[in-house]
Order: structure tokens, then sequence, then C-alpha cells
């Protein structure tokens, strides 16, 4: 389905692109997602680097318009990227994401500091992958900060990425040797997935049981293995 808009919006962009090149870009990432679903990752990559190459050109020419949608789409890349094992390109590719949000984050906060705490996450992730641990905790703890700020203001909107986030804060903290500092910080993500998961069961006891599988972890690192039982049943 996804493929015939694709294919309606290349006909259409190719006689008027100013009116018709932002939908198929639009388009073109729906497709790069579907087929990410179906494992198929390099056609999926190809086909968010279409979208971004068109991003690109319409936010140099408008770039108060369209630098929220290339940051999404370098987002996206990014984690295509990933999938395929190319860390090194991987990073440099949400590193720009992050620098597009950094700026429009600076200039309208409500509407974009969300989406820089969702590109800081990822960069972080793509920095451990490459063994940067440093940079990799320095990174997810800016992420938690905003989104703690976030979560502050809008519970409803912004506690379950907030736990996503303290999650992956209590992983490079693991890595780092900081065990009760990350079993803390797990055991945070664990009460708050658990509130969530009293209100809407079928949405978050997934993200639950994950968050009570690594507190079980941080627990049998500290040598507290009775809990740890405890958290993993």
């Amino acid at each position: 389905t996804i493929t015939r808009a694709v294919e309606i919006r290349e006909t259409l962009a190719a006689q008027q692109p100013d009116a018709f090149l932002p939908d198929l870009a639009g388009s073109l990432t729906n497709q790069s997602s579907r087929l990410r679903d179906l494992g198929r990752s390099e056609e999926a990559l190809d086909t968010i680097t279409r979208a971004v190459h068109i991003y690109q050109a319409l936010a140099e020419k408008r770039p108060a318009i369209f630098l929220p949608s290339l940051s999404a789409a370098l987002n996206n890349e990014s984690s295509h990227l990933a999938d395929l094992g190319r860390r090194e390109e991987a990073l440099d590719t949400i590193t720009r994401a992050v620098e597009i949000r950094e700026t429009l984050a600076a200039q309208q906060p409500d509407a974009f500091l969300p989406d820089l705490a969702s590109s800081l996450n990822n960069q972080s992730s793509r920095l451990a992958d490459l063994g940067r641990r440093e940079e990799a905790l320095d990174t997810i703890t800016r992420a938690v900060e905003i989104r703690e700020t976030l979560a502050a203001q809008q519970p409803d909107s912004f506690l379950s990425e907030l736990a996503g986030s303290l999650t992956n804060l209590s992983s490079r903290l693991r890595d780092l040797g900081s065990r009760e500092e990350a079993l803390d910080t797990i055991t945070r993500a664990v009460n708050i997935r658990e509130t969530l998961a009293k209100e809407r069961p079928d949405a978050f006891l997934p993200d639950l049981a994950a968050a009570l599988n690594n507190q079980s972890t941080c627990m049998a690192t500290l040598g507290r293995p009775e809990e740890a039982l405890t958290a993993i049943t």
C-alpha cells in the first residue's frame, strides 16, 4: 500500500516538485519503516536515504519549515545504519540530527525538546556501540534531564519516555562499573513502569517486564541473589 502511495507521489513530484516533494519524502519515510518491519534492511536504508536527500534540499531553501523533518529522517536513517552494523555512519548521522534539534530546541523548547531528548537517547546508544562509554553516559544523562523536566510538566505524555531513558542510563552506568547507581536508576524505571502498567497493562506490561529483567541483572552483579530472584520471577 505504501509502495502505491510512493509511486503516485513520485509522478506528482516529477511534474510539480515544489508542491509534492515534501509528500513524497513523507511516504518514503513510511515505506522505509514497513521495509524494516519485514527485515529488508538494505532496502529500508536506501529508502530513508532518499527521504533524507529530499529533506536536505528542501531545508536548504526553507529551513524553518523542513529542518524538523530532516532531523527526524536522519534519526531514522541512523537506526537503519545501526541495524546493518554500520556503526560509525550511524553515529555521524544521529550526531547531525542532534545538532539540528539542539538549534531548534534553543529557539522553541516547548516544541523541540522532546525530539532532542529522543535523538540524544539514540546517540548514546550509538556511542555505546562503539565503546565510547564516557560520552555515551554524558549523552544519556542529558536525555534523562530533559525528560525529567518534561515528565514533571506532562506526566501522561513523557513518563514512559523517561523510564526508557533511565533504563539506558542504568546500562551505561553498569558499563562503567557504577553498579549501585545502575541499580538505583533501573529501580526508578521499574517504579515508573509499574505505575503505568497498573493504569494501562496492555500498553506497558512488556516494558515493565524488560525493566524487571534488567533490575534483576543489576542485583545479581551486586551479590544480592534473593532480590535478583524476586525481580526476575
